[in-house]
């Protein structure tokens, strides 16, 4: 294992954030000798990050940690374009007041992870709107296109991956790479920020940028990127059976965030623990030792954590608590998911509207095998209907999935 004199990658080295890094020796030393203001940039497609969005700010949370300047870029121009980068499919167009609103939404959960001011290691935010939408065609041609060939273009992943399946890959798509290649050259002018950083899927696009301010501004710049954060299983971080598991508390409970931590896989308590806590690495060295059902304090001390994170010391306590009372009482929590309706509601349509499952097909095949209960009674039925009554009613989907139905 490579060892580095700067706090910052010997932090990012020893909890497995370090992929790829564009001149290692240089950039440590610069980190050890300097403030170093880098950025990560995040395109406003929906009104909340999500799980595999966690990683990216946790890299500017380190990056702070570490005694440097993070920059949040969002993307109110290249929202625009769309990035073609581990997609085979042409990204859903928003327009100017949808990204604007996603903006607004997205800004706030950086609040939670990063401090925000004026002095030399605060958090600052921007957007690269600012300059992209008055960025002029022909000028963007003639000083920054000429810099790019067709024929290294070609051999990037997120353009081989289209044509290689004969899926088309529009010219506005094509030319995201030039534009974000243009932000890290913008933002070495504006900020004097010296390093970008991102997933591995980011790899060729951050090398454009820093061949480009090299060539037009000789300067030095550096990229590092993570692994691809995936499960044991091989699933995607940030999603569920349900869907993605959203940041924001109004698109996902304080409780299902929770409970998302509390249910890892064993083999990846540990390394989540390093990624996405600030839990010392000798106490994850404890808790990663923990075997047999010993290991559930691990997984119950990864989901505090993250969530407190994320959503704050009160919402992770509420959550541990509805999830005790729960599982160990039987009771109905007070943070489970809810869902107000005004009249009868068949069991498949409370399923979906819990989020516990994707469909109505899903919701069939959970009650034809035995998955489904509506108070602790299992429901056998696929027609089954829960009647407008006074009381809450409980809803399970499974051992670990419980919410209740709110009769209004």
């Amino acid at each position: 294992m490579t060892h580095y004199q700067s706090d910052l990658l010997s932090t990012l080295a020893d909890r497995g954030y370090i992929h790829q890094i564009t001149d290692a020796d240089a950039l440590d030393k610069l980190a050890s000798d300097a403030i170093v203001p880098g950025y990560v940039g995040f395109d406003a497609t929906a009104p909340s990050l999500h799980v595999g969005n966690l990683v990216s700010v946790m890299l500017l949370r380190r990056l702070q940690q570490a005694g440097h300047k993070p920059i949040v870029l969002l993307g109110g121009g290249t929202t625009k374009v769309g990035d073609p980068s581990g997609k085979d499919e042409v990204r859903k167009m928003l327009d100017t007041d949808g990204i604007n609103g996603n903006i607004a939404s997205i800004r706030r959960i950086f609040e939670r992870f990063l401090t925000f001011g004026d002095g030399p290691t605060d958090a600052i935010m921007v957007n690269n709107a600012d300059w992209l939408d008055k960025l002029g065609y022909i000028e963007l041609l003639r000083d920054v296109g000429r810099h790019f060939t067709i024929n290294r273009m070609l051999t990037f992943d997120s353009v081989k991956l289209r044509l290689d399946r004969e899926q088309p890959l529009t010219f506005l798509e094509f030319n995201y790479m030039i534009l974000q290649a243009y932000d890290f050259m913008e933002l070495s002018r504006r900020t004097g920020c010296r390093l970008q950083m991102g997933g591995s899927d980011q790899w060729g696009n951050i090398i454009n940028g820093i061949e480009l301010s090299r060539r037009v501004d000789s300067a030095e710049l550096y990229g590092v990127t993570t692994p691809l954060i995936t499960r044991s299983d091989g699933q995607k971080m940030g999603k569920s059976v349900s869907g993605a598991i959203w940041l924001h508390e109004d698109q996902l409970s304080h409780y299902d965030y929770w409970q998302f931590w509390r249910n890892t896989d064993d083999r990846d308590v540990g390394r989540f623990l390093r990624l996405f806590t600030d839990i010392p690495l000798d106490e994850i060295a404890r808790l990663e030792s923990l075997g047999g059902s010993e290991i559930n304090a691990a997984k119950i001390a990864l989901a505090n954590a993250a969530t407190e994170l994320c959503r704050g010391a009160d919402a992770a306590t509420l959550a541990a608590e509805t999830a005790r009372k729960t599982f160990e009482e039987g009771a109905s929590g007070g943070d489970l998911p809810s869902v107000d309706v005004s009249g009868e509601i068949s069991v498949i349509d409370a399923l979906v509207a819990l989020n516990f499952v994707a469909s109505k097909k899903e919701a069939r095949r959970m009650i034809q095998g035995g998955g489904a209960r509506v108070d602790g009674d299992a429901v056998t039925e696929e027609d089954a209907v829960i009647p407008a009554q006074a009381a809450t009613v409980k809803i399970s989907a499974g051992k670990k999935k419980h919410g209740l139905i709110n009769f209004v």
